[in-house]
């Protein structure tokens, strides 16, 4: 019988994300789903970890590699990448039609950890990230919540400053990565690429429709581009 509100046993983890008993445990020793007692896992943890992972056997690209192929969705030159990597990804980029199997390929451009912090510092917070912005896929910002990147170098610095602590329901989302943030910050300011990503592994269902639907738009300019 399923535990009711926010909480999963590990057999409902392990239905969920389609993986054994003892990888749920694994998973859990690593952080990267919230243990709450013994065989008891926070919900909104295992959703998150589903959305930005998947449940299959897609391979995912490394963090260079994952920010060469949003520059290229975003019609932009990839950054740091050499002449067989960038033919090798525009190839396996014109194979790719599926905007799930695209997000989860990406997961590893950035770590993303969720945090709460007193709302007096929301504004504050907001203003040292890299934030594609919602508004651009006609989404409604909540002045409440902050989601943005940030260079992995400076996060433990802003989490100190900030007195955040790590939540798993918080309200502030840092997504650090170890990319040049100048160029995430002109990735995010291009066009609508970046915040499609980010919205097609949210946890509500309208905002990651709507990530998916523009990312779909984007691999179709891709291979309409790449065919002239």
């Amino acid at each position: 019988m399923a535990i009711r509100g926010d909480f999963l046993t590990t057999q409902e983890v392990s239905d969920l994300l389609g993986v054994e008993a003892r990888q749920v445990r694994i998973l859990a020793e690593a952080g990267s789903i919230t243990r709450i007692a013994r065989g008891i896992f926070d919900r909104t943890s295992v959703e998150r970890y589903r959305a930005e992972r998947g449940s299959g056997r897609t391979r995912t690209w490394a963090e260079h590699t994952a920010w060469g192929a949003i520059a290229m969705l975003s019609g932009a030159a990839p950054l740091g990448l050499g002449d067989v990597q960038t033919y090798r990804l525009r190839a396996t980029l014109r194979e790719i039609t599926d905007p799930t199997e695209l997000t989860i390929r990406l997961r590893d451009r950035a770590t993303v950890t969720t945090w709460s912090g007193h709302r007096s510092v929301i504004e504050r917070v907001r203003n040292e990230l890299v934030i594609p912005g919602r508004q651009r896929l006609g989404l409604v910002e909540d002045d409440a919540i902050v989601d943005g990147y940030i260079h992995a170098d400076r996060i433990a610095d802003l989490v100190r400053r900030y007195k955040l602590g790590e939540d798993s329901t918080g309200s502030i989302t840092l997504r650090y990565t170890y990319m040049d943030i100048d160029f995430i910050k002109y990735l995010a300011a291009l066009n609508r690429t970046l915040a499609a990503v980010d919205a097609a592994t949210s946890l509500d269902p309208r905002e990651r429709g709507v990530g998916e639907q523009v990312l779909v738009r984007r691999l179709e300019l891709f291979r309409e581009n790449a065919r002239q």
